[in-house]
């Protein structure tokens, strides 16, 4: 009889390269997929903007001649623009989520090659791309972690903001649909108020964008874009806002000008939604060799153990804490119960 063949045991690391090797031609094969399905949703998106540039010059010229254009020409051309717009919303954000998957799939598979090579070249793995114990890649799994609560962050802000804008359009327009035969002055009455909801959301819009990624950030820099911020945030929020800017004003590089941005947006945003506080003061601090910021508030204040724990409280402190450790940068937390709450960070300019 022949012999049974023999099963060969593979070592740990024989073990993990064979499972990384599997994971990456999925990954590949994944990342092709995507990127036609990302062509084709861009081509329906290129297609549904021009139609929806169509029906808004459409309208413009019936706004032009209200009077004397005839009501049904106008209850069409309202619908269709209804139509479209929501056809463009929905495919921008399939387009959006397809395109987000992607970038990250993209760095999935980067990381994994990268981890193939200095294995199978016998090479040594940085600090944060190290391997867990259970055959987990334990640094990807706290960049994945991170990103997808922020997605879900990004998520209830449109949900909360422009998406419920959207459907109070929709139901004003529907309302002036009806009101056109009956009663054409109170239909006007209807839209000019559909514009003023309009303009507002327009800058509602425009603040949401700036908090997801400032454009003058890279423009101009961190201390003209902290400026702003702070600015628009006191503005937005009544609180009583001091910025301190010392050192010598200057250009860092584009991550490190990064984190100390979110640094300071996320640590205001602890005091609007948790400190209780009336008062804060933001401090920049650019030497030759550090950058330095703080945010301080007369709040509440929480127990300093939370740094420490794994629960939800203090999760945005520990990610944060988490990102400064990969640029040699430092957190540190004074806060006690009642008497308010100060958080400075530090790390190399890397100049």
């Amino acid at each position: 009889m022949p012999e049974a063949p023999v099963e060969v045991e593979l070592n740990p690391a024989e073990d993990f390269v064979q499972s990384t090797r599997t994971e990456l031609e999925q990954v590949r094969a994944q990342l092709k997929e995507i990127g036609l399905l990302v062509e084709q949703s861009q081509g329906e998106v290129d297609k549904l903007a021009q139609r929806n540039a169509s029906i808004a010059a459409r309208l413009h010229q019936l706004h032009a001649h209200f009077d004397t254009v005839p009501r049904e020409d106008i209850r069409a051309t309202y619908e269709a623009a209804q139509d479209a717009q929501q056809r463009l919303f929905t495919m921008r954000g399939q387009l959006e989520k397809l395109q987000s998957d992607q970038v990250h799939l993209k760095r999935y598979q980067d990381f994994l090659a990268k981890a193939m090579t200095l294995v199978e070249g016998g090479g040594k793995m940085e600090v944060g791309e190290e391997v867990a114990g259970d055959g987990k890649l334990g640094g990807i799994e706290k960049v994945i972690e991170a990103q997808e609560e922020e997605r879900r962050k990004i998520s209830r802000a449109i949900h909360d903001g422009p998406a419920q804008a959207l459907t109070n359009f929709i139901l004003q327009t529907e309302i002036a649909l009806r009101l056109f035969d009956t009663d054409p002055e109170r239909a006007r009455q209807e839209l000019t108020d559909l514009k003023t909801a309009a303009s507002a959301t327009f800058a509602h819009v425009r603040d949401f964008i700036f908090d997801l990624r400032p454009m003058m950030l890279d423009d101009l820099g961190l201390v003209p874009t902290v400026r702003r911020y702070t600015e628009a945030f006191k503005e937005k929020t009544g609180l009583d806002i001091t910025l301190v800017v010392t050192g010598t004003e200057r250009r860092l590089k584009t991550h490190r000008e990064v984190l100390v941005f979110r640094t300071v947006q996320e640590l205001l945003g602890n005091v609007r939604d948790h400190a209780q506080a009336t008062q804060a003061k933001v401090v920049v601090d650019l030497d030759q060799h550090k950058v330095r910021a703080s945010v301080e508030d007369n709040g509440r204040g929480f127990d300093k153990a939370v740094l420490e724990g794994d629960g939800d409280e203090g999760r945005n402190l520990r990610t944060l804490r988490d990102r400064l450790l990969q640029v040699s940068g430092e957190l540190d937390l004074e806060t006690s119960p009642t008497k308010g709450t100060r958080v400075a960070i530090s790390m190399p300019t890397g100049d």
